[in-house]
C-alpha cells in the first residue's frame, strides 16, 4: 500500500507530487521492481483528486522508465529503472530547492540550512561528512 499525501500548499501541480513521491518511494526502496501501484482510481479516491490526475502522473512515470504499465493489469515498478542514481541527484535537488525557497522565506540563508541538516543527519561510518 502506498501512503502518500499531497500539500496543498505546494507550488508543484498535484500529477508532479504524485510522480516525485513514487520515485521517492523506489529510489528508497519502499516501493520494490514489479511490484504493482495502486490503481489510479484507488489513488484518486485516497488522495480526493481526479483520476486523470492519477493517470497523467502514472503515464509520465512510464515515459521516464519508473513504471511500465500492463494494460488490463495495472501499473508496476520497472525491473531496472532506468538511471536509478540520476533520478535520485535529480529528487535531491529538487528537494534542496524547495528546502531553499521555504528556507529564504523565512530569512535563512544556505549556510544555515546546512549546518541543520548536519545537525540533524545520521551520524553513520559511511556517512560522507
Amino acid at each position: 500500500m502506498l501512503l502518500m499525501e499531497l500539500d496543498p500548499a505546494d507550488q508543484r501541480p498535484v500529477y508532479r507530487q504524485i510522480v516525485e513521491e513514487i520515485e521517492r518511494c523506489v529510489a528508497v526502496g519502499v516501493m520494490r521492481p514489479d511490484e504493482a501501484l495502486p490503481a489510479a482510481s484507488t489513488l484518486a479516491k485516497d488522495l480526493k483528486i481526479n483520476i486523470n490526475t492519477v493517470q497523467h502522473a502514472y503515464r509520465t512515470l512510464a515515459q521516464e522508465g519508473t513504471v511500465y504499465i500492463k494494460r488490463g493489469l495495472g501499473t508496476f515498478v520497472s525491473p531496472t529503472p532506468k538511471e536509478n542514481r540520476q533520478r535520485t541527484a535529480v529528487a535531491a535537488r529538487r528537494i534542496a530547492e524547495r528546502m531553499l525557497r521555504e528556507g529564504f522565506k523565512h530569512g535563512l540563508l544556505a549556510s544555515d540550512l546546512i549546518a541543520a541538516l548536519h545537525e540533524i543527519a545520521p551520524k553513520s561510518k559511511g556517512s560522507h561528512s
